[in-house]
Parts: structure tokens; C-alpha cells; sequence
């Protein structure tokens, strides 16, 4: 609504990327690479945390990455207004920077937590796998209607990729409504839960973290 774009996907990056490239347009090129770029590194800052969370062997594998990811949204929250007039070498305000940072956090956070199941900042996938499930009911009714498990484990999935659709819309519709009244703090409620969210299991490392160190001086 602010940007009159969408930053929640890189496959439309990645088609002005290349039609930036067609039509020599260096402003297109640049803003693509932009949010790839960032997107990508969102994705390799959640990995970077979750691994090293995981080596240690800490209570707090995901909670370092949403409370990187919450940290962020509070500045955007805060800051975006402003973040829109600061300018990069990628032909995009800062405010774009930061959200296809974010994205590509939140889009491995999910891909982490559900083994690569779940992809949550585009759709694609899960309207893909909700058409497939619904082919597949269509077969069961005219091949093995009597098959009770098979369509438990169907309606099971296809409730699974409906949910996702309908709370991204939700999600999508939330965001619209809370920016049209609120501007740029409607992100501030959701950042704090997710702070929230994760702060326990990082408290509880902290404690055990002290623990150890005491018991190592005595």
C-alpha cells in the first residue's frame, strides 16, 4: 500500500530482474537485485542463528531468529516513514530494504520449523499442493471411496494448505485495514508478541548459561 508493490515474493523480483535486463533498464535491474539480495540474506541470517543456536545446543533455536525478525519490525513500526526518504545503491528506499530482509527471515523460520514444508511470505506452493489435494479427493471418490485413511491423511493436508491461504489472506487483509487507520505502527502489536514469543527460551539459556558459569568457578 505504501511502495504500490509487493515485497512478500521474489518471483516477481526475479521477472523485473530479467525484464530489467531485456529492456536495459538500469533502475529495474537495480531494485531487483536489491530485493533478492536482501531476501537472501534474510534467509542466511536465520540459518546462521539456527545453526549456531543448534551447536550449542540451546533452548532457543527459533526464538533468535523471530527476536531478530520482532527487533526489525519495531524499527519499520517506528521508522518507516522515515526509512522511505533514505535512499541505497539499489534504486529502492531503505523501508524496501528492510521488509525483503524480514521476508526472507520469516519465509526460513518456517521453512526451518516445519522441515521444509511450509513456505509462509508467498503462496504459490500452497495453492499448488491445495489443486493437487483436491485432484486427488476427486480420484479417491471415483477409484476407492471406501478408503477411510486415505481420506483422513487428504482432508488432513488440505485443511493444512487452506489454513496457510486463509491466514496469509487474513494476514493480507489485517495489514490493509491496520495501515489505512494506523499507518506505519499497526506492525508495533505483532512485533511485541513476537518479542514476546521469544523471549522465554533465550531467558533460559541465559539462566543455564549463568549456571554454568558458577559452577565452573567453584
Amino acid at each position: 500500500m505504501v511502495l504500490h508493490m509487493y515485497t512478500s515474493h521474489m518471483s516477481g523480483f526475479a521477472s523485473q530482474f530479467a525484464d530489467g535486463l531485456t529492456l536495459k533498464d538500469r533502475e529495474l535491474v537495480l531494485s531487483a537485485i536489491g530485493a533478492i539480495l536482501s531476501f537472501l540474506l534474510g534467509a542466511a541470517a536465520c540459518a546462521i542463528l539456527v545453526g549456531w543456536s543448534r551447536k550449542h545446543k540451546l533452548y532457543s533455536v527459533y526464538a533468535l531468529p523471530l527476536m531478530l525478525e520482532a527487533l526489525l519490525m519495531l524499527l519499520f513500526g517506528l521508522m518507516g516513514s522515515v526509512m522511505l526518504a533514505w535512499a541505497t545503491p539499489f534504486a529502492l528506499p531503505l523501508a524496501v530494504i528492510l521488509l525483503s530482509f524480514i521476508m526472507g527471515l520469516q519465509n526460513a523460520v518456517g521453512s526451518k520449523t516445519s522441515g521444509g514444508s511450509v513456505r509462509t511470505t508467498h503462496m504459490t506452493g500452497n495453492i499448488t499442493d491445495l489443486g493437487m489435494e483436491i485432484g486427488k479427493l476427486f480420484f479417491l471418490v471415483r477409484s476407492d471411496p471406501g478408503s477411510t485413511a486415505q481420506w483422513a491423511q487428504n482432508l488432513k493436508r488440505m485443511k493444512t494448505h487452506a489454513g496457510l491461504v486463509g491466514m496469509f489472506i487474513s494476514g493480507g487483509i489485517s495489514g490493509a485495514i491496520g495501515f489505512k487507520h494506523a499507518g506505519f505502527i499497526c506492525v508495533l502489536p505483532l512485533a511485541a508478541l513476537l518479542l514476546l514469543l521469544s523471549i522465554p527460551p533465550i531467558v533460559r539459556d541465559a539462566k543455564a548459561l549463568g549456571t554454568l558459569i558458577f559452577d565452573a568457578q567453584l
